[in-house]
């Protein structure tokens, strides 16, 4: 979303010109209005620039510009390439993949498939299965490729894949945060938690 790396390097390059005391920290306690305003600003068009994103919620560039920094510090905002239509480059086979793993060998094996480019997701997971994996594929003969590589994984013990055959519901995150928005509207607290993926979202 808003090409987030690029975003962020803009943003600190500029922040000598940012309002200091919108956050002493990059950790956030509270989403006020304005927080949950820009989270859905940038959810309805993840290109939108700072100018346009101050206009559009009526405040200060620089407040924008503080804000969006402070979102993205603290991984509220993070990358993915969410945005992006696989479809449209050719990658239109969806298939959910469920790992068995060797346990001493978890670590290792995440950081295996973190290398495959088609993974798109990785979990750890309870229930049936250690690791739950959402792969894409051109065709599948190509994730018939794809799955012999993730098992040639060291520790991996089995898999089990099933299809995706159509998607009635693309991830989403517009109805939840305009919840929040309104919650918020009505002089409801809503808390964020420092995220885990905090680091990895500004960085990418």
């Amino acid at each position: 979303m808003l090409y987030w790396t690029a975003a962020a390097d803009r943003i600190e390059h500029n922040h000598q010109n940012c309002d200091a005391r919108v956050m002493e920290s990059d950790h956030l306690n509270n989403l006020d209005g304005t927080d949950l305003k820009i989270l859905l600003e940038l959810i309805r068009d993840p290109r939108i620039q700072i100018g346009e994103l101050s206009d559009s919620l009526g405040v200060a560039r620089n407040t924008a510009q503080s804000r969006v920094r402070r979102l993205l510090r603290a991984g509220v905002l993070r990358t993915g390439g969410r945005e992006v239509d696989l479809e449209a480059v050719g990658y239109d086979v969806v298939a959910f993949v469920t790992i068995e793993v060797s346990h001493r060998e978890l670590d290792g094996v995440v950081g295996a498939l973190r290398l495959i480019p088609q993974v798109l997701e990785v979990h750890e997971i309870s229930g049936r299965g250690d690791v739950w994996c959402r792969v894409v594929a051109t065709d599948t003969h190509n994730l018939q490729a794809a799955l012999r590589q993730v098992l040639r994984i060291k520790g991996v013990i089995r898999t089990e894949t099933v299809l995706a055959l159509h998607t009635h519901i693309p991830y989403r995150t517009e109805p939840l945060i305009s919840g929040l928005a309104k919650a918020s509207a009505a002089g409801q607290h809503v808390h964020a938690r420092p995220s885990r993926a905090g680091a990895e979202g500004v960085d990418g």
